[in-house]
This record gives structure tokens, C-alpha cells and sequence, in this order.
């Protein structure tokens, strides 16, 4: 049994084991896997290829890759993010069969450096559960996965390991036709593939595209094509009791004799004697993970020793239904929005004033805006061309029924009873990309709550109150704000979720 299955628990789309790690025996699962050394080393093999990984590491492991680990000679602690990629694979396309490589020779990386702290991030949301813990984890792992799509998907292939490739950071059409190549790789490797194929499909010429491969793995089309035929062909060898000819022959080898020169070229063994060297170590119900919890006290030492800052407070709900607002500075701010912003056909009604509080306070700024929706605006005080720095992003919870309705209505009556009556939940993930270096994020927050109490105090301006009353009302009816700081390397992903109509004015400022 050669595959593990990953209990996600509390509802959340990740996993997280931290543990000191005597023998986790071989196996694979169908998620992708975040490996953080936070204390001493471990073994890690990863298919063909044996590492050491020290305090400070991180590695992952992608879907379906075969990898074990052993303890060393000293003490470790391991962090094992799992990521259920069933649910981040609907906010990024071709996430599964994504292959994200870390350089661990590169200490002085600050990508890795973010990485690291993101981990931390999520292991302490993590072990305080706190209220709305969960809205903090997942913003942290999206965050995790722009990282990652920015900065750890360009990789070449070094003295028989892949290795992070710096020099086509931030090629995005690089990096989407190279992942459209290797998933449909993936997808066929069983028959006969050609080059001449996946070109017509790339709408390139052969000789290009060969260009394109060698360039960015340091391998030919075949000797991809090989490494991940013998990649695959690990899973039957170990997880069936097949023959090798059969085995061959279901990885799209033409010949038996080919499958075991190529095994022997990666693996540097005949795949039978690496079958009899490891059927023993293969996680089962007779073998098992052998590894000790780390209490919380030891992770929160360990975490303080290695990255600061890790604490911040969000009192968020968990979401239903996702908006994506993606802002491409790169793109986006070259194209500011002359009109008036989508929003403003609601916000700008005088039956709305209280409602539209929020909107008005940004308008005031006289930002340019750089996109807009039924329910969100984006905004800049910079003037281009020149740098981008700082951004304002205002979201409100109504969907295209509720939107309707503030269109229509004639009184503060009706206002009140739309706030009241909408329940519907929704979940706002915005995704800057652009944005490099550290930045200080002011969070305005009026939840439903806050809008009825305003719009009650609207209807009833003369209702007599005593101080202590008056006191709760003008409390209840104020914003929550909240600041926190985030260093980004190229890409910043914010996430905040309603239950009610309500609004969230985000200020991003770079310090």
C-alpha cells in the first residue's frame, strides 16, 4: 500500500504534522507536501534521489512523487504542510502536476526566507487556534502557492537533480508552457509520445520547442520523457508484484531492455534489485510511520528561533463561495479606469449613504482606479509610469440580487431590511502580483451588525437614551480596524470573508 490517504480535520483544506521523525517508510499521496526542517536534519529520499536536509530547509514534495525519510544522527523536528489540491486547484489552473523546486544551497534567498515565514505563519494559526484561525490558514497557504507560482516553478537539471533556475524568474509564458508540456507529459507518457505531437499543440516549431525543454530542465524531450516514465514506473515496481516486462511496457517503454537502461541511469540499479532492496520499506499495515508529536511548547521555540513576526490577529468567518479579484500591476496600472467604478451605480444613491460610508471615504482620497466589480474597487495613489507602492481594495458582501435591490429601493426602510435579511456568505481572495517588498496593511471592517445599528440610529435620531446606552450604541455601530505587516517577494494574495452584507476598505502601503 504504497499510498497514503491525507485526513484533512476542522474543515480545512491543509494538514499539518510536526513531529520528530525516527522512519516514515515509502510512500506517496495525491496532494502536495511542504517539508520545513525546523530543528537538527533528516534523510529524505525523493524517487531516485537521496538529500539531508538541515534546520532551515524547505522541500517540496509534489503530487503522486514517491519519498521517505530517516532519522540521522541527532534530533529532529520536521513540519509537514500537506495541501489538498482537490480545493486550491479551483483558484489555480494547472496546480496538479505543478513541479515546484527549492534551491537549498541558496540560504541568502529571500524567497526562501518568505517561505519560511509563511510556514510559520500557518503552524502557529495552527496551535493557538484562535477565533477565525481557520480564515488565517487558508490566506496564509494561498499566499504560499503565489510564492511558489512566482518564485520556485523555473527549475533545471544538475548533476542528476533538479535544481531551482533563477535566471527565468518571472517568465510567466515560459513557466505556463512549461507546465502544459510536462501535465500533458504526465497524462500520455504510457504510449508513444513525440515531440512533433506536444509542438503542434504548443503551436511551435520542433526545433523550437526542443530549444524550449533542453533550455529550461537541462534534459532532451526523450530524456524528460524517460526520467518520467521511470518515475512512474517506481509506483508499480514497489506497489505491485507486476514483472518488469509488464512494467515496461505500461510505462510506454517499447522494449524491456530500454526500461531497465534508463532505470539503471536514474535509479543506478536493475529494477529488480531495487524491488527486492526496498519492498520491506514500503508504508503498509504491517509498516508504519514511526515519529513522535512535537508538543506545542517545542514548536513555538523552535519557530521563534528560526523566523519573527509569525503572530497576527484576524476575526474572520470561513467561506463559502470564492470572488477573485487579480490585480497584475505589471499590467493593471498601466490602465487606469476613466469612467466611474462598477460599484458606484449603488454607492452613489443617497438611500445608500450609510452603506456606502466606506466608498465615499475612499473616493475622497481621488485614487485612480485601477478595476473595478459589482461588489469591490481597486484603487492607487501613484500616478503612472513611476512606481506602485500603495493600494486600496474595498470589497462589499452583496451578490447581483442584493446589488439589484440597492438599486431599486426608496427609503432607509428598505435598506434596513435587505441588511437584515441577506445571510448569504461569500469569500473574497484578491491576488496582487507586482508587488515586492514589505508592506504595512491597514484593515477597515464593518460588519452587518454595524450597518443595522447605523441605519437604526438613522430612523430614530430622537429616541432618548441614557449615556450608557448611548455609549454601546456609538460602540456597536463603529468599524473594527486592524494593521499588520507582509514582506512579498512578487506576489501578495488577501482573503477576507462576510456573513451579511457588510465592507472591508484594505490599505496597502509599502514601508
Amino acid at each position: 500500500m504504497l499510498k497514503e490517504k491525507i485526513i484533512y480535520k476542522d474543515q480545512l483544506p491543509v494538514n499539518v504534522v510536526t513531529a520528530d521523525i525516527d522512519e516514515y517508510p515509502i510512500h506517496f499521496h495525491d496532494d502536495m507536501e511542504v517539508v520545513y526542517i525546523l530543528e537538527g536534519s533528516v534523510i529524505m529520499r525523493n524517487g531516485y534521489y537521496t538529500y539531508t536536509l538541515k534546520q532551515g530547509d524547505i522541500y517540496i514534495i509534489n503530487d503522486r512523487e514517491m519519498h521517505s525519510f530517516e532519522k540521522t544522527g541527532e534530533r529532529n523536528m520536521v513540519m509537514m504542510l500537506q495541501l489538498d489540491l482537490a480545493y486550491f486547484s479551483r483558484y489555480y489552473d494547472n496546480l496538479k502536476n505543478n513541479f515546484f523546486v527549492t534551491d537549498m544551497e541558496d540560504d541568502s534567498d529571500e524567497s526562501l526566507e518568505v517561505l519560511r515565514t509563511i510556514m510559520a505563519r500557518i503552524m502557529m494559526e495552527v496551535l493557538q487556534k484562535g477565533y477565525g484561525y481557520e480564515h488565517k490558514v487558508i490566506e496564509s497557504t494561498h499566499n504560499l502557492i503565489a510564492c511558489l507560482m512566482s518564485d520556485f516553478q523555473y527549475f533545471v537539471m544538475e548533476d542528476g537533480k533538479f535544481k531551482n533556475e533563477s535566471r527565468n524568474k518571472g517568465n510567466k509564458i515560459l513557466a505556463g508552457r512549461l507546465n502544459r508540456i510536462t501535465d500533458y507529459m504526465y497524462d500520455n507518457y504510457s504510449r508513444k509520445l513525440t515531440l512533433s505531437e506536444i509542438a503542434d499543440r504548443e503551436h511551435l516549431s520542433i526545433y523550437y520547442l526542443s530549444h524550449i525543454i533542453k533550455e529550461a530542465t537541462g534534459l532532451s524531450f526523450q530524456d524528460l520523457l524517460s526520467y518520467i516514465r521511470v518515475e512512474e514506473s517506481e509506483k508499480l515496481l514497489l506497489g505491485t508484484n507486476k514483472k518488469i516486462g509488464a512494467i515496461a511496457e505500461e510505462t510506454g517503454f517499447s522494449a524491456v531492455r530500454y526500461y531497465i537502461k534508463h532505470f539503471e541511469h536514474w535509479f543506478g540499479v536493475h529494477p529488480l534489485e531495487y524491488r527486492k532492496k526496498n519492498i520491506g520499506k514500503i508504508i503498509s499495515r504491517e509498516i508504519e510511520a514511526k515519529y513522535t508529536r512535537s508538543s506545542p511548547t517545542q514548536i513555538e521555540d523552535a519557530i521563534r528561533k528560526q523566523v519573527k513576526g509569525v503572530y497576527a490577529d484576524y476575526a474572520d468567518k470561513l467561506k463559502v463561495k470564492p470572488v477573485i479579484i487579480d490585480v497584475d500591476i505589471y499590467d493593471d496600472y498601466a490602465e487606469i479606469e476613466n469612467g466611474s467604478p462598477v460599484i458606484s451605480e449603488v454607492m452613489d444613491r443617497s438611500v445608500n449613504s450609510i452603506l456606502a460610508e466606506p466608498y465615499r471615504q475612499l473616493m475622497n482620497l481621488e485614487e485612480n482606479v485601477i478595476c473595478s466589480g459589482e461588489n469591490y474597487v481597486v484603487t492607487t495613489r501613484c500616478k503612472y509610469p513611476g512606481a506602485l507602492d500603495s493600494l486600496s481594495i474595498l470589497v462589499y458582501n452583496f451578490d447581483e440580487n442584493a446589488g439589484k435591490s440597492l438599486r431599486k429601493i426608496v427609503s432607509e426602510e428598505d435598506l434596513l431590511r435587505i441588511i437584515k435579511n441577506y445571510d448569504d456568505e461569500i469569500e473574497f481572495l484578491i491576488r496582487c502580483t507586482g508587488l515586492s517588498g514589505k508592506f504595512r496593511i491597514l484593515r477597515y471592517r464593518l460588519e452587518r451588525e454595524n450597518l443595522m445599528r447605523k441605519v437604526e440610529n438613522a430612523l430614530e435620531p430622537e429616541r432618548v437614551m441614557n449615556p450608557r446606552e448611548s455609549f454601546i450604541s456609538r460602540l456597536s455601530s463603529e468599524a473594527a480596524v486592524s494593521s499588520g505587516c507582509y514582506t512579498s517577494s512578487d506576489a501578495l494574495s488577501l482573503r477576507t470573508t462576510f456573513k451579511g452584507i457588510g465592507a472591508e476598505l484594505i490599505l496597502i502601503d509599502k514601508k
